[in-house]
């Protein structure tokens, strides 16, 4: 196992099975940057750890199962099925807060790490943003 697989293997569970966000922060370069289906594009350490904050507050206690996971050189790869319940307040990009909806979520994602000098300088995470609203029950019942 290279530099890349254990420093993602340590980011999953950090937000996962033990949501440690001083762990989060040691694992991300200071001038990381992430992007996400929510929240687009992430600049530096603080950012992508306030990114982690809230999902790990909306979905606590999720797990992560690995279906897929891959390394290639500095990059580390995972695809992957998020499981949990949201028992705490959703942010939405716009500043908005919503409540815990109490809805479990299973969303399948994969995740792109690349690391250099044990830290992540360049993270890639996708999901289907819709399919996650869904499963709360955000989105109206009509069609657009």
């Amino acid at each position: 196992m290279g530099e890349a697989r254990e420093v993602m293997d340590r980011l999953t569970d950090a937000v996962t099975a033990h949501t440690d966000l001083k762990v989060v922060g040691e694992l991300y370069a200071e001038d990381a940057v992430a992007f996400t289906p929510d929240e687009g594009e992430l600049r530096g350490r603080d950012s992508i750890v306030e990114y982690w904050r809230t999902m790990t507050e909306a979905v606590p206690g999720a797990t992560f199962e690995v279906l897929h996971s891959y390394e290639a050189g500095d990059t580390a790869i995972d695809e992957g099925i998020y499981r949990g319940r949201n028992t705490g307040p959703l942010e939405m990009p716009n500043g908005e807060t919503l409540p815990p909806t109490q809805k479990e979520v299973r969303i399948r994602g994969v995740d792109i790490a690349t690391v250099r000098d044990g830290r992540i300088v360049d993270y890639r995470l996708y999901f289907d943003e819709m399919d996650f609203l869904g499963q709360l029950g955000l989105l109206p019942d009509e069609p657009f």
